[in-house]
């Protein structure tokens, strides 16, 4: 279990949505919240290095600039859930990776400039793990938007 404390949260739920984007973020985000600039960072990489955060990053939306997206499923031995979370991860294009109760027990989101990037990420996970993805491409798109509120 990871313990946070208060400054640890503030960050958290200040990063979500709000993430400033200028030339130092952090400090902004530091100013905003009354933490030095260095302390933001140094708590970041903590919680990236005990995995509670993935990465800091955009999130884009691949069809408004050229691209694609599809949702992938795959059906993982629970003794292979790390090894195989941790391949998936690998990938720059993997924006959303979840665990699952039921047969598909790993779901997680692609995009790339093209759908040959996205059947080639694909084909090399099954490669690499001898396991079958399940490729759900994006027929209607519904989006949400989701802020944790950490306390």
């Amino acid at each position: 279990m990871i313990v946070l404390d208060d400054d640890d949260k503030k960050i958290l739920n200040a990063a979500q949505l709000d993430f400033p984007l200028g030339l130092r973020p952090f400090r902004e985000l530091g100013e905003s919240l009354g933490i030095d600039e260095d302390e933001v960072i140094k708590r970041l990489q903590r919680l990236q290095d005990l995995g509670a955060i993935r990465k800091i990053g955009p999130v884009i939306n691949r069809s408004g600039v050229g691209g694609t997206s599809t949702l992938v499923a795959v059906s993982v031995p629970e003794s292979r859930i790390e090894k195989v979370a941790a391949l998936i991860n690998e990938y720059n294009e993997v924006s959303h990776n979840y665990l699952r109760p039921g047969r598909y027990n790993i779901w997680f989101t692609l995009s790339a400039p093209d759908s040959q990037r996205i059947e080639q990420i694909i084909s090399e996970l099954g490669e690499n793990t001898g396991l079958e993805f399940v490729n759900l491409p994006t027929e209607r798109l519904f989006k949400i938007g989701v802020k944790f509120d950490i306390r």
